[in-house]
């Protein structure tokens, strides 16, 4: 049926819960999501039997997972916007910067320009590589391919941009 909400939400989806992150140190990457990104440390069920923690902020949650063999894991690379991320909208991106420069983050800038529109955007790793991004990417509205309403990235982003690379901010 086209044009049903049945083909525009299958399955009936609400909002996005959670992601989860295998790390190698569960301190570690709680201590990066609390005090780089203002995450929360939330109760998570006693019942699970592998040690793990659960934060919650920006109406999303990340659940940390411990890694079973934490000496074999990935090793941090070079950050790479195109690589897996997770992307929050801040409120200023100069503050962003400053203090990323403070805590001794390094970074990749990137500028994305869309018909006169740029976005700005942030990249780089928690502690165990997953990378994320910080940007002002409201500042780009969504253009839906078919016939509906123009919505903020907020809210939906079916665009994609291909941005233009910048050397990474070694501290």
């Amino acid at each position: 049926m086209k044009g049903s909400s049945q083909e525009t939400n299958p399955l009936h989806l609400k909002s996005l819960n959670h992601i989860s992150l295998v790390c190698k140190s569960i301190e570690e990457s709680m201590d990066f999501y609390k005090n780089v990104l203002g995450f929360a440390p939330v109760r998570r069920p006693g019942s699970f039997d592998f040690d793990g923690a659960w934060l919650f902020s920006y109406g999303i949650g990340i659940h940390l997972l411990q890694s079973e063999d934490p000496k074999n894991m990935p090793k941090k690379g070079e950050i790479n916007p195109k690589d897996n991320h997770i992307s929050f909208q801040c409120e200023s991106m100069g503050a962003v910067e400053k203090k990323l420069k403070e805590m001794g983050i390094d970074y990749v800038r990137q500028r994305v320009e869309e018909g006169g529109i740029y976005v700005d955007q942030l990249f780089f790793h928690d502690p165990d590589g997953f990378m994320v991004e910080i940007c002002n990417c409201d500042n780009l509205p969504v253009v839906p391919i078919v016939g509906e309403m123009v919505r903020s990235c907020s809210r939906l982003n079916f665009q994609q941009q291909k941005p233009q690379q910048v050397p990474v901010v070694r501290l």
